[in-house]
């Protein structure tokens, strides 16, 4: 099963530009940080609302101010639960996004009694080692296959590791933006739902890793609706094919990714999902993140 009808999303307390992050993070602006705790939190609650408004089942975790996490509203990073029970814990790039993993959102999970199996590969923090969830991985969980991008966040020493632990193969590949940086996140360059692929494939500099890219998207009986470099900067990728309790499907991304689209690239995209589009542009500029990266999927 590609997609969910239940997500657990963090409500942050002390949302703020993460210096931690920007070293690799091109997607975070400097100068939008002016109220921007009590702006984020007002974004999220709007979103939250839009989702459930929808027939998509959304708990929320409040953060803590303590220990100090200005990127919790990202939960996708350090964990993911998958059918069958179990639950992954993933290493993080930045000291303080370790702290993330709170014992309020622990105990939440633990509390669902459902994932008899923890995957901790936290261990690789001690080697300099990072994956960063599915913000590193886009998975087709249809077909057990993960793509990943290269970068400081994405080692392929832990990425075997998980898909040995979880029996997923993956796409391992380079992908970088208009001046050369490698993409932190591959969630900001594609999108795999039930039906299609959603990608930025000028990013793929590599011709035989573009085209092996685009040969097992097709191999999984899924159109490739592709995005420009321009469009990606604006969020264009970071989608998420969620369901409703009515068994429809939603496409989630953010206002300004909505913006970005042609009309020809939306009646495509709404041929096979409704799409919702909150406004997220404080969280988008000082997080370099986007709606998908704010969402949790428990496959319960």
């Amino acid at each position: 099963m590609q997609s969910t009808s239940k997500i657990l999303m963090v409500r942050p307390v002390k949302f703020g530009f993460n210096q931690q992050t920007a070293t690799n993070n091109a997607f975070q602006v400097k100068g939008y940080e002016q109220d921007s705790e009590s702006r984020a939190m007002e974004e999220f609650d709007n979103f939250v609302s839009l989702l459930r408004a929808e027939g998509v089942e959304v708990d929320v975790v409040e953060d803590t101010p303590d220990p100090y996490t200005p990127d919790s509203v990202f939960p996708n990073n350090w964990f993911s639960t998958h059918q069958g029970g179990t639950m992954v814990l993933y290493p993080m790039y930045a000291p303080n996004r370790r702290q993330e993993r709170k014992p309020a959102v622990l105990d939440y999970l633990k509390s669902l009694g459902a994932f008899k199996r923890v995957v901790d590969l936290t261990y690789f923090e001690g080697e300099n080692k990072f994956l960063e969830g599915t913000g590193s991985m886009v998975p087709d969980r249809d077909n057990n296959l993960v793509y990943a991008c290269r970068s400081l966040r994405t080692h392929e020493d832990v990425l075997e590791t998980f898909c040995d632990e979880l029996d997923f193969d993956y796409f391992l590949f380079d992908a970088t933006d208009e001046i050369g940086n490698p993409i932190y996140h591959t969630n900001v360059m594609m999108s795999v739902c039930s039906r299609f692929v959603v990608a930025c494939l000028d990013s793929i500099k590599d011709i035989d890793q573009r085209s092996n890219f685009i040969a097992l998207a097709e191999e999984s009986d899924k159109e490739v609706i592709e995005i420009s470099p321009e469009q990606m900067a604006e969020f264009a990728g970071n989608m998420l094919e969620l369901k409703t309790a009515n068994g429809g499907t939603l496409l989630v991304m953010s206002a300004r990714a909505r913006r970005s689209l042609d009309q020809g690239q939306i009646k495509k995209l709404e041929t096979y999902c409704k799409i919702v589009s909150p406004d997220l542009t404080v969280i988008e500029n000082n997080g370099g993140g986007s709606a998908r990266c704010m969402i949790a999927e428990l496959f319960v």
